[in-house]
């Protein structure tokens, strides 16, 4: 186990600002294309489940690397809860997909991470500890071709890794992919990517409320979590991984997990969904109202700021996305 360190570094390529304008305007196509079949929506975990009231708390007695920004006093603060699908499409619950629990705390004032105020501190997460490359070029290219159906996803893969490579990484995305998911209240969900912590770094964490999944959870993830609830409250617990050196815990390679035996999680908060209606006509207003809000890691705190490759260029994508559907 290493001590968390402050010796983190970014590494910001002379060519990102053009770079990440190209992959803007490539998902603002896509989202134009799916918006035209489905419906205004984002451009990726277009298909929102379920939209919750919470809270979070914030632990007291945080050693000092955890005591900043959001964590650097205790208290309680409102939170939005955006459950979603990952995919461009919106596809049936029990298809194979990246699973997204997006959390929004509100009523904060505070510098924020693109120089203005802010009254938010975001945090995306999904349900990979990792992202399946080490920047976000591949990503990109990868989420075009898929966009475009199985045809161009191999045409594509064939093209840039040759047929040898394109099975290997087909077989790959077939294991992320189709890695049985249980549900909203049992899985663990990760940032898969570090933000900023004062002057440390870190990766995020949301630690399940319930080990025991139910039944045919997989047909409904909004009533399982109805059927969840009914049966009391759900408590995550929130949690932070520090970085400790480039080796073991790279701030650029998203494709890394950083491995516990070295950078343990510490519970920082407890996020608390209470009992509450999911289809009365006030929870339809709700949900609404989140399906139109802008769920973004740089909609943060300037303590908090996004770090690394993925992250840089998930700024200029957010923002043409939030644009693209009126969100901003």
């Amino acid at each position: 186990m290493a001590a968390p360190s402050t010796e983190w570094r970014e590494t910001v390529a002379p060519d990102e600002v053009s770079r990440y304008a190209d992959y803007a305007e490539k998902f603002a196509q896509m989202q134009r294309r799916k918006s035209a079949k489905f419906g205004t929506g984002r451009a990726l975990h277009r298909k929102q489940l379920l939209a919750l009231r919470a809270t979070l708390t914030v632990l007291p007695d945080l050693p000092a690397h955890a005591s900043h920004g959001l964590f650097a006093r205790p208290g309680t603060h409102e939170a939005w809860v955006r459950l979603s699908n990952g995919g461009t499409d919106r596809a049936r619950d029990a298809t194979p997909d990246i699973r997204g629990f997006a959390i929004k705390i509100r009523g904060l004032s505070g510098p924020g991470a693109l120089g203005n105020t802010t009254e938010a501190q975001d945090f995306l997460l999904i349900n990979q500890e990792k992202f399946g490359f080490p920047k976000s070029d591949e990503f990109v290219a990868l989420v075009m071709a898929v966009s475009r159906g199985n045809a161009a996803l191999l045409k594509y893969l064939v093209g840039r890794y040759g047929l040898l490579g394109a099975l290997r990484l087909m077989k790959k995305f077939a294991a992320t992919m189709g890695r049985k998911f249980t549900g909203f209240t049992t899985e663990r969900m990760y940032s898969a990517a570090p933000i900023a912590c004062g002057p440390y770094a870190a990766r995020v964490r949301l630690l399940p409320a319930r080990t025991q999944p139910l039944a045919d959870a997989s047909k409904d993830w909004a009533a399982d979590i109805g059927r969840q609830l009914a049966a009391g409250p759900l408590v995550h617990e929130l949690q932070l991984q520090f970085f400790v050196d480039e080796r073991r815990t790279p701030i650029e390679d998203a494709s890394v997990d950083w491995a516990e035996d070295v950078a343990p999680y510490l519970t920082v908060a407890r996020l608390n969904i209470p009992q509450q209606s999911l289809d009365d006509a006030a929870a339809t207003a709700f949900a609404r109202e989140v399906e139109q809000a802008l769920f973004d890691p740089w909609d943060a705190l300037a303590e908090h700021r996004p770090l690394g490759d993925v992250m840089r260029a998930r700024k200029a994508v957010y923002f043409a996305s939030a644009k693209a559907r009126g969100a901003i």
